[in-house]
């Protein structure tokens, strides 16, 4: 390890249980003997994120994310090695040495604290600029839309200039290199037109993390120009997936439940209104990254998007992340109003908190939405509609939960509770039915088509070592980490000898040996790799002996493409080789 040694590093990795650790990013459901949940790291309906209790190893079989306790941290939170481990050690109990970072490390280090400094030395530009002659228009705005001083103070509002290169030349007198600038997403840098702002002629709305540092920034265009809104750009400190707008606020409120509003001002209106509990994304969809990162503090979420059709259909995206993430959702009706700022003018703090209690139901909400496209007065709109109902009644995996959803659906639409829960059981059969089956195929083949035929069948040995440790004794003979042709495969092959041999199976220990978070995924994914649809202990024997086989010849033909043939000690070595694989096909494996 880099910068600790690494029996301290392990220590740290085991005091920390790579199921506890994630289950406060994401909602884990066990199935089997490992854990399964939404994928932090790219957006996702069904859950495909497993993390292994036994391996203490995550793998996404969709994205292909993977790795240790560790390398999730540095993923997630976008921290350094240092930082997680750090992170892991304090919540473990356990006092690091200070060490001296390597170079690299270093680099990585300041660019992040150099972004942060010139997020937080704009956004104090950009309030003094609000409160001076230059900003009076953007004040004037901002007043006019009934927010006070001390609102506009409490999220730091302020104004970007109308000159386009009004703060790159404020930030290079601060002595700011252009090449920190262009990474901080505040400044573009162009041979013909120089450097100029990201930002410029808006009202600005500084983006804060979770723990009040201004990560990014929202501007709001003054005037008639586009686009109206704009966000930074991804960087090295902001990911729009892992920040809510109004979250460093909400999640100390003392208020129940979390307000899901669409854009700044909503927020900001709420707020000022004593509901600081809201918060939005960030120009994004929303996502179950943003799902995940609000479940660490609530449980309820109280949607409160615009009331037109494109905010409809906003809340019908967000129902189901937010459920597949553990958190129920309740969906406020704005009418007559489009959104909160304007409801909140219009009828007040009290009138926002009675909407609040009578927040409709989510299933609810998206069995009325569903209504508007049928004429329940025609027999056929009526049946077509109860059909749709009981297919959204499969959301439903618990049975009690949808038991209890179908009683309620047959009471408020009056049909008979018998009838609905039949025709929810046809649909569900139906919907079983049209499943197709993909025999013989991993998780992450079936969707990224099939890998190298030298490749795949070394993975699969690697992840069944692990699985079965037995199979080492019965194969160490015949196969060693020299069959193994790619260089990351024979490293780990290596390790995991190694530690078959010493009776100390410790992959999580082997993704430690790799630093690039690259290199860890591809560990995890050998940790990972299956055959689907063996069904008998005599099926595994069988594939693993395949399997042996198809390493030693691969590793044969290896071998032979690479040996000169005028080498006859080389030439002797693949005769035995070859030998070897005879004894092979005649082997036996037990797996116990």
């Amino acid at each position: 390890m880099p910068f600790y040694p690494e029996d301290l590093v392990e220590e740290v990795r085991v005091r920390n249980d790579i199921v506890d650790v994630i289950s406060g990013y994401v909602r884990l459901q066990k199935k089997g003997r490992d854990f399964f949940g939404l994928c932090p790291f790219h957006n996702e309906k069904s859950p495909s994120f497993s993390v292994s209790p036994s391996k203490q190893i995550y793998y996404c079989f969709g994205c292909g994310a993977g790795g240790n306790v560790i390398s999730f941290l540095m993923d997630y939170e976008k921290y350094s090695f240092a930082e997680a481990l750090e992170a892991l050690a304090d919540r473990a109990g356990i006092t690091l040495p200070k060490q001296e970072l390597s170079e690299q490390a270093k680099q990585e280090s300041d660019k992040r604290r150099l972004v942060m400094e010139i997020n937080r030395t704009a956004a104090k530009y950009f309030y003094a600029l609000l409160r001076s002659s230059r900003g009076s228009h953007a004040l004037d705005y901002l007043k006019k839309r009934g927010l006070s001083n001390e609102t506009m103070q409490k999220f730091g509002l302020g104004y970007s200039d109308k000159f386009s290169n009004d703060l790159y030349e404020y930030l290079r007198k601060q002595g700011y290199k252009d090449e920190i600038l262009k990474e901080s997403g505040l400044v573009s840098l162009d041979e013909r037109r120089g450097g100029y702002d990201k930002f410029w002629n808006r009202a600005m709305f500084p983006i804060m993390d979770i723990h009040n540092r201004v990560v990014g920034f929202g501007g709001r265009v003054m005037g008639d120009g586009e686009p109206k809104y704009l966000n930074s750009p991804e960087t090295i400190v902001f990911d729009k997936s892992r920040n809510l707008y109004g979250l460093n606020v909400a999640r100390s409120s003392k208020r129940q439940g979390i307000i899901l509003c669409e854009g700044y001002m909503d927020v900001i209106a709420l707020h000022q209104a004593g509901f600081d509990n809201a918060i939005a994304s960030l120009g994004t969809a929303f996502t179950s990254g943003h799902a995940s990162l609000i479940k660490r503090y609530e449980k309820n979420v109280y949607l409160s998007f615009d009331s037109d059709r494109a905010g409809v259909r906003a809340a019908l995206r967000a129902i189901p992340i937010l459920r597949e993430a553990g958190i129920t959702p309740k969906v406020i009706n704005m009418k007559p109003y489009k959104d909160p700022d304007e409801f909140i003018q219009a009828l007040g703090t009290e009138e926002y908190e009675k909407r609040i209690e009578e927040a409709e139901n989510f299933f609810f909400f998206q069995v009325r939405i569903a209504q508007e496209k049928y004429d329940l007065q025609d027999p056929d709109g009526k049946t077509r509609f109860f059909t749709e109902i009981a297919q959204m009644l499969l959301q439903f995996e618990d049975g009690i939960e949808r038991e209890n959803y179908i009683t309620a659906a047959a009471d408020k639409y009056r049909t008979g509770y018998e009838n609905l829960r039949k025709l929810v059981f046809q649909e569900g059969t139906k919907a079983g039915l049209a499943k197709p089956r993909t025999p013989l195929k991993s998780g992450r083949q079936s969707r990224q088509g099939k890998e190298e035929n030298r490749k795949r069948p070394q993975k699969l040995l690697l992840t069944w070592l692990i699985e079965y440790p037995g199979l080492y004794l019965q194969l160490s003979s015949f196969i060693g980490p020299q069959d193994f042709t790619e260089d990351i495969y024979r490293k780990v092959a290596q390790a995991l000898f190694e530690q078959l041999k010493d009776h100390a199976l410790n992959p999580a220990k082997i993704v430690s040996m790799f630093e690039e978070e690259q290199e860890q995924r591809q560990v995890a994914e050998l940790f990972h790799t299956t055959i689907r649809d063996l069904e008998t202990k005599e099926d595994m024997q069988k594939a693993v002996r395949d399997v042996v086989l198809k390493v030693k010849q691969n590793s044969i033909e290896n071998v032979s493409e690479q040996i000169n043939p005028m080498d006859m000690e080389a030439l002797g070595r693949l005769i035995q080789t070859k030998k070897q694989l005879e004894s092979l096909e005649k082997l036996h494996i037990s797996i116990d």
